[in-house]
């Protein structure tokens, strides 16, 4: 069930008569969790990390976008709640909205919880309020595993997302330069944009 309240700054952050994203409540989670990463040319170029954890996409903006080079730390701000039907959001926010510009899907499919606390599995919620998460993600594009770790607990607003040393490392690939298309539509941002100008 998705949590209502914890999608009151999504909510507030919007106008839905203006923005064609979704206003969310429409889209209930069915079986494993699913994550998306979606490039975002906002007022800078970003990449947005949502995670679904109990009804709702935990997110993180990552300005960099993500890392096969486990050496890489790439800074993590956490953002609002997003619903779930978000995963699938593609298209542009028009000029004047909150998050103007862009969006495309880089990357989506599902991810595995691979949080332990002294051998036992422990939620994604309890590994979020702990500031340390990991997770493998099954996505098209990335097939290897992921920590965020918050380095500021009580401003909670610097956070780092860091590749894990596992057989997906790669130091040699920039797979958010050698990847740049949609994976729902295999169209650029520029191509997305000529659909519909800001």
């Amino acid at each position: 069930m998705i949590d209502t309240d914890s999608l009151k700054d999504y909510r507030t952050k919007r106008d839905f008569h203006y923005t064609p994203e979704p206003i969310g409540g429409q889209n209930v989670s069915s079986g494993k969790p699913r994550f998306v990463i979606q490039k975002h040319a906002a007022s800078t170029l970003h990449y947005d990390l949502r995670l679904e954890v109990e009804g709702v996409l935990k997110s993180w903006a990552i300005p960099k976008g993500p890392s096969t080079d486990p050496r890489q730390k790439r800074l993590a701000i956490p953002t609002e709640d997003h619903p779930l039907d978000y995963i699938d959001f593609e298209g542009v926010i028009p000029k004047g909205a909150y998050g103007a510009g862009t969006v495309l899907v880089w990357d989506t499919g599902t991810y595995e919880n691979i949080n332990e606390e002294d051998g036992e599995t422990i939620s994604m919620a309890e590994a979020i309020q702990n500031g340390n998460v990991k997770f493998w993600l099954n996505g098209k594009k990335i097939k290897q595993g992921f920590a965020l770790i918050r380095t500021n607990k009580a401003l909670n607003k610097r956070w780092l997302l860091i590749k894990m040393n596992d057989e997906g490392a790669n130091i040699n690939q920039d797979i958010v330069a050698t990847e740049p298309q949609s994976v729902l539509s295999g169209r650029t941002l520029e191509e997305i944009a000529d659909k519909k100008k800001i």
